[in-house]
C-alpha cells in the first residue's frame, strides 16, 4: 500500500451505484496532491473485477448495489491474494448489520455518506497509511459485539487467541492503544516513540495474533483480556 508522504500518490477506486455521488467523491478525491482516483464502479461484480485489473491501494465501497452488494464485493476482493486494497465501506446507514457484516467481510473502515469531505480525505489516507479507520463509538459498538463480558469469560476461553510466540510489555501496551481506536501517529506520540517503530509493533503483534488486520486485533485482544 502506497504511505503519505512518498511521491507514488495513495490510488483509490471509487464504489457506488449513484454516478453523481462517485463524481462527488472524485472530485473531492482528485484535488489531493497525494491521492488519485484511478477508476470506478458501479456493481460489486464490476469492483471485485477493476480491484484485480487496477490493484488500488483504497477502495470506498458503497453496500446497496445491483447484481452483487458491496459486502460480498469486500469478501470476494479480500480474499483474492493479489490485491492489498484497504476497503472502507461507505453508507448512507448506520446500521449495526451493515457494520459488523463489513468487518466480518474484511473492511477496514466504515464511513458514513453525510460524513464531510474531510473526513472523506482523512479516512482514504489513514487506511492508506496501514490504519483502521474505526472512531471510538464504533470500536465501542465492536466490542459489545464481540468481546466477551467479565463474567461470561470462561466460556469465552476457547475464541481467546493462542498466541505462538507472547506479547513484550512494549507490544502489549501498543495494543491496549490499538482497541482505543488511536492512530499510529497518536500511539507514537502517547508513547514517545517513532511512527515507523508503531508499525513495526503493530505488525508484529498482528502476526502474533493471527489477526488479519487491526480491527480484528481489537476484538481478539478484547476476548483475550490483553486490552481494556
Amino acid at each position: 500500500m502506497t504511505a503519505v508522504g512518498t511521491t507514488a500518490p495513495i490510488r483509490v477506486l471509487l464504489v457506488d451505484d449513484h454516478a453523481m455521488l462517485r463524481a462527488g467523491f472524485r472530485t473531492i478525491l482528485d484535488i489531493q496532491p497525494d491521492i488519485t482516483v484511478i477508476g470506478e464502479a458501479s456493481t460489486g461484480a464490476e469492483a471485485v473485477a477493476a480491484a484485480s485489473a487496477l490493484r488500488p491501494d483504497v477502495i470506498t465501497m458503497d453496500v446497496q448495489m445491483p447484481d452483487m452488494d458491496g459486502i460480498e464485493a469486500t469478501r470476494r476482493i479480500v480474499a483474492d491474494p493479489d490485491v492489498r486494497a484497504a476497503i472502507a465501506i461507505v453508507t448512507t446507514f448506520d446500521r449495526d448489520d451493515y457494520l459488523f457484516s463489513a468487518l466480518d467481510a474484511g473492511a477496514s473502515g466504515f464511513l458514513l455518506k453525510n460524513s464531510s469531505p474531510e473526513e472523506l480525505v482523512a479516512a482514504v489516507r489513514v487506511l492508506a497509511g496501514g490504519d483502521a479507520m474505526l472512531a471510538p463509538e464504533v470500536t465501542r459498538r465492536v466490542v459489545q459485539r464481540y468481546a466477551p463480558t467479565v463474567a461470561g469469560a470462561a466460556s469465552h476461553a476457547s475464541a481467546a487467541p493462542v498466541l505462538a510466540e507472547p506479547l513484550t510489555d512494549r507490544e502489549a501496551e501498543v495494543l491496549s492503544l490499538v482497541a482505543e481506536a488511536m492512530s499510529n501517529a497518536e500511539i507514537a506520540a502517547a508513547l514517545f516513540i517513532g511512527e515507523a517503530t508503531v508499525k513495526t509493533h503493530v505488525s508484529r503483534i498482528l502476526q502474533k495474533l493471527g489477526a488479519r488486520d487491526r480491527v480484528q486485533a481489537v476484538v481478539l485482544a478484547h476476548r483475550a483480556g490483553l486490552a481494556r
